[in-house]
């Protein structure tokens, strides 16, 4: 197979098409066979994708998100149960939820926001043995035929600059609170 370094593979031996993002290599390698939300809160806000830290529970991008701004409410504390979630964990976990809403409703205006568990591997999640909420902007059409006939999604902003813009919007809907 003739292979380009700028370029990728000239023709993929399964003939499907594939769209290079290099930049999550960075990632990947780095948490090879690792719990990413127990290995996240040890990085960098910008390098974990992190938006806010609170005592309990912080608040990250989806490093493969469904749609821009795709973002998680992750406890520090690794359980898969909802119910081994402490009073204080549960609180603080839909307290960052309503926040989260509020930023993503600043930064893109939504029409609609999906919050929601996948509570075990059947109810499709990717990382079943640490809980996580997902919080999801929606807008009309955001399934287009890219995503319908290609298997593509096409994103309209890197992971970083969501992270960024999502992290002053939560400052600014936690600074309006405290006065």
């Amino acid at each position: 197979m003739n292979s380009d370094a700028a370029n990728g593979p000239a023709e993929a031996p399964d003939r499907l098409e594939r769209i290079w993002a290099p930049h999550r290599s960075r990632y990947i390698t780095a948490n090879r066979g690792s719990d990413p939300f127990v290995t996240a809160p040890s990085l960098s806000d910008e390098e974990g994708l992190i938006i806010a830290r609170g005592r309990t529970v912080f608040a990250l991008l989806n490093l493969y998100p469904y749609n821009a701004g795709h973002l998680m409410v992750v406890p520090y504390r690794k359980t898969s149960l909802l119910e081994d979630l402490s009073t204080e964990e549960a609180n603080e976990l839909m307290h960052f939820a309503q926040i989260a809403v509020r930023a993503l409703k600043r930064v893109s205006r939504p029409e609609a926001i999906n919050v929601g568990f996948n509570l075990g591997r059947s109810a499709g999640g990717s990382v079943t043995d640490h809980l996580h909420l997902h919080v999801v902007p929606r807008w009309p059409g955001d399934s287009n035929f890219m995503t319908v006939i290609s298997g593509t999604k096409v994103m309209p902003a890197l992971l970083e600059e969501t992270r960024a813009a999502l992290a002053q919007a939560w400052r600014e809907v936690t600074a309006e609170d405290e006065h």
